[in-house]
């Protein structure tokens, strides 16, 4: 998503000097700003549906190996089937192939949705949990726990915050109509 972005602002660097009348009235005979709007709504959609699946499983029994409300997660069996079941993707099983196989972003550009990533077994990427928004992550914690909401401003968590990774979905959304209009 951040590609398609950047292409937009792109497109609307190039136009910099022209009045905001002008601009406004130019991203409407393209159709850009329905298009905007659309892929604002189609994100916003996406991204509820996956937090309102994980709060969902919020009391889940923590399981080591575990990847089903039925047997209960660990923590990269819960990210796993939340994004299986809320956007139809199947991620890596373990949290360090999750790493791996997501983009890097900073923690200031977290967004709901985003996984971060801990050092809690003295290795990188040991442990992931889903970015809810207003420092707050969901996550399938240790054994003798169950699937809960954390604070990523608590001391434990900021020792071992280890990184913030993005899930990109290849699909036609309308980001990718935009792109392509501006380019025209």
């Amino acid at each position: 998503m951040f590609r398609r972005v950047f292409f937009l602002l792109l497109f609307c660097a190039n136009a910099y000097a022209a009045p905001a009348d002008d601009m406004e009235r130019m991203l409407a005979e393209r159709g850009l700003i329905v298009q905007l709007q659309e892929m604002r709504h189609s994100v916003a959609d996406r991204t509820s549906s996956l937090i309102s699946t994980a709060m969902g499983f919020i009391g889940v029994p923590y399981r080591r190996g575990g990847n089903s409300v039925e047997t209960g997660f660990d923590c990269s069996g819960f990210v796993r089937a939340i994004y299986e079941q809320a956007k139809g993707m199947v991620l890596p099983r373990r949290a360090n192939e999750q790493a791996a196989a997501t983009e890097v972003i900073d923690k200031k550009d977290l967004q709901p949705g985003d996984l971060v990533f801990f050092n809690t077994m003295r290795r990188a990427f040991s442990h992931v949990g889903i970015y809810l928004g207003d420092g707050k992550f969901i996550h399938a914690p240790r054994s003798g726990a169950q699937v809960r909401v954390e604070d990523m401003g608590a001391s434990y968590w900021q020792r071992r915050f280890n990184g913030a990774r993005r899930v990109l979905q290849d699909e036609g959304d309308a980001a990718s109509a935009i792109s392509a209009s501006a380019q025209r």
